[in-house]
């Protein structure tokens, strides 16, 4: 299903996460999924991509100290418990957090191989690129939940509207 993704900045030290995820539960929201990487990789993938279409922003050099300044942050994407995506996004916005919103898709699959490869496999027969994806899993006999953030979301979440989500 199609949920909204927050993408934030934190600063890359001890104890920004801790302090992020005691906002979010004392606000009462759960954090669904989330996945943290140094914002460096991200700066280093707008670079090439500007690279490939010709048309840079900014010169190498600036690219290559804006890797430098932003391993001192982290990129953080979350997905808020459903229901509580605008709570978070409002909390967020009160104390002063840098971020982003995206529409992703978020599926629960089943624990056992092969799940994820007919998933992903469904996404490459309907022509649809995955920018990136993260999930987990709470134990052998629990639900997955892989949230999936494709080029095209609306022919993405077309799969799921035609029954092809399934079993």
């Amino acid at each position: 299903m199609v949920r909204t993704e927050i993408s934030l900045f934190l600063k890359n030290e001890p104890g920004e996460l801790g302090r992020l995820a005691t906002l979010m539960g004392e606000a009462g929201i759960n954090i669904d999924a989330l996945t943290i990487q140094d914002a460096s990789a991200y700066v280093l993938e707008l670079f090439k991509a500007r690279g490939k279409s010709l048309k840079r922003i900014a010169s190498a050099a600036s690219y290559n100290s804006m890797r430098k300044d932003s391993a001192q942050f982290a990129l953080i994407r979350l997905l808020a418990e459903d229901g509580k995506t605008n709570a978070a996004i409002d909390l967020l916005s009160q104390h002063d957090y840098t971020f982003d919103i995206m529409p992703v898709i978020a599926v629960q699959l089943d624990n056992k191989p092969g799940e994820l490869a007919r998933l992903s496999s469904q996404f490459g027969e309907e022509g649809i690129n995955i920018n990136y994806v993260y999930g987990s899993v709470a134990g052998p006999d629990a639900k997955c939940l892989f949230v999936f953030c494709p080029e095209d979301i609306d022919l993405a979440s077309k799969i799921f509207s035609k029954g092809k989500k399934g079993k």
